[in-house]
């Protein structure tokens, strides 16, 4: 027991498994595209946990600290983008940092996770951006939408988890648990038939077998469930496609 406090504490809480998550995801998309480099899967990774750092610290006693380690990380995916890459990437890179720091920002009035509702989509599409643009020479639509629709359907269930806490209007506030669970389903389904009929045959294949295991985790989200059953297993469903992948193609 103190083992999984332990391992909760310096994995999950610390920021670094979502950070895999979505390093995984784009991974994914990244071999299907077959664009993979590491310099490339080592930049997505320090975006994510430089960013998922700053929205969680913030408002903490450790945020300077914080706000040094961003600025490193910051010059770190900058000289990994030049000496690997080009103006144009470090262009699309900067672009999605500020739309991170619109996401949720101390200094500004208004930002994205106090607008109602808004919230679920801006995450989708910040993921998205990541997988179809950010590691790609040319913008691709169709991953574009396969991947805001999986991931903002990713983000509801912490909505109904949140529910009794958040300040502003949610779905599952809205229009209740159920109907929140409904459109997480729909939006899920619509990325499996994008994936399925987009991607080649194997990453098709690995993709509507995670959409299935998805509507599992998303079936069994209830605002009474610990937090680990997010922050863990529904966080890992982004996950599912590389790893499905991976069993197809060793075993």
């Amino acid at each position: 027991m103190n083992f999984l406090k332990i391992l909760k504490k310096t994995v999950i809480d610390s920021q670094i498994y979502v950070s895999l998550m979505g390093t995984f995801f784009a991974v994914f998309f990244i071999k299907e595209q077959n664009t993979f480099r590491f310099p490339t899967i080592l930049l997505i990774f320090i975006t994510y946990f430089s960013g998922y750092l700053y929205t969680k610290y913030q408002y903490t006693r450790h945020f300077l600290k914080i706000l040094a380690l961003n600025a490193v990380a910051g010059i770190i995916c900058a000289l990994l983008i030049i000496y690997n890459h080009n103006e144009i990437r470090l262009l699309k890179w900067f672009v999605i940092v500020v739309l991170g720091l619109l996401y949720n920002s101390f200094f500004l009035d208004v930002y994205i996770r106090k607008i109602p509702l808004l919230k679920v989509f801006y995450v989708g599409l910040l993921w998205a951006l990541v997988n179809c643009w950010l590691t790609l020479p040319e913008f691709s639509l169709p991953i574009f939408l396969i991947s805001f629709f999986f991931i903002t359907a990713l983000v509801l269930p912490f909505d109904i988890r949140d529910m009794k806490s958040d300040t502003v209007e949610t779905f599952p506030k809205l229009i209740g648990v159920q109907n929140t669970k409904y459109i997480a389903y729909v939006l899920v389904f619509i990325s499996i038939i994008m994936a399925v009929f987009y991607l080649r045959l194997k990453y098709g294949t690995a993709f509507f077998l995670s959409g299935i295991i998805t509507y599992i985790f998303i079936y069994f989200s209830e605002n009474k469930r610990d937090d680990t059953y997010f922050s863990f297993w529904i966080e890992s469903c982004s996950a599912l496609p590389f790893l499905f992948l991976l069993i197809m193609e060793y075993f």
